[in-house]
């Protein structure tokens, strides 16, 4: 039988001051998921918690906050709304960031637990 290590949580904070909002979400989502640790076992959430600060001094590459779209769809005909990342970013910057740490997280049962260990301040 396998030996079973204790799941201790550590806390990180991160300053989003002057750093692209991907290369956050890359390091948020690795901190999350607990792939740091050497016990890291991809059935288990041994992740630590990540607290995210001054978001708004974010930046921004190339032209993406005039040309990247969010898209989503009624599955009606006709209904297809688009959002530019500017409206998305000004309305609420937490959830641009939130939304691109979800999706590089795995869609299972337990990227919603992972998720709740993220705070972000903006």
């Amino acid at each position: 039988m396998a030996k079973q290590y204790p799941i201790t949580r550590g806390e990180h904070t991160i300053d989003a001051t002057g750093r692209t909002i991907g290369r956050i979400a890359t390091e948020v989502a690795h901190l999350l998921r607990g792939k740091h640790k050497p016990t890291f076992t991809p059935h288990i959430d041994a992740g630590d918690f990540v607290r995210i600060v001054h978001l708004r001094s974010a930046r921004f590459t190339g032209k993406k906050l005039e040309q990247k779209e969010y898209m989503k769809h009624s599955h009606y005909p006709g209904g297809l709304k688009r959002e530019l990342l500017q409206t998305r970013w000004d309305r609420d910057p937490a959830r641009v960031l939130h939304d691109a740490v979800r999706l590089m997280l795995p869609a299972n049962t337990l990227r919603r637990h992972m998720l709740r260990r993220l705070r972000i301040d903006v």
